[in-house]
């Protein structure tokens, strides 16, 4: 069953200026510059979503703190993103690179594989076991057969 996902909470413009302590026009000032882009309502109404007060946090920060202005805050905020894309494609080059270690350790060749190769050890569960042996006689009480089992032609 899915899970179900939080609804998300949004804060209106207000609120935001308030818990910020900055000019609603300042908020405004930051959309028009692209710096934030927070969601809008159907009437229109600026909505703030967590990811975006963090961002806010980070260029009020940068603006108040470290006496960056817009232009500066814009270049670092765009090097910021590319840096974590380029994270996420560094992690999943990693993987791979594990990946294919580990296959040419084990002998493993994916590229002609028809099925894909499940992870982990090979070990019978306790269900395949039972089955082998009802099926030679030894876990049944009673007679046991004699002859072999059949073998299956696929």
């Amino acid at each position: 069953m899915p899970r179900r996902t939080e609804p998300r909470k949004y804060l209106m413009i207000s609120a935001v200026a308030e818990r910020f302590e900055i000019h609603p026009q300042t908020l405004r000032l930051y959309e028009r510059e692209g710096l934030i882009a927070p969601r809008r309502s159907k009437g229109n109404t600026r909505l703030f979503d967590e990811e975006t007060l963090q961002r806010l946090e980070t260029i009020l920060t940068l603006t108040r703190d470290l006496g960056v202005n817009l232009a500066g805050v814009e270049v670092i905020l765009n090097m910021r993103e590319q840096m974590e894309s380029q994270q996420i494609e560094v992690d999943r080059l990693l993987a791979f690179v594990k990946q294919e270690i580990l296959d040419r350790r084990t002998g493993v060749d994916r590229r002609y594989a028809l099925v894909k190769v499940g992870r982990g050890p090979l070990t019978r569960s306790s269900s395949d076991s039972q089955e082998d042996s009802d099926r030679d006689g030894r876990g049944r009480r009673g007679a046991r057969s004699s002859t072999p089992p059949k073998s299956r032609r696929r």
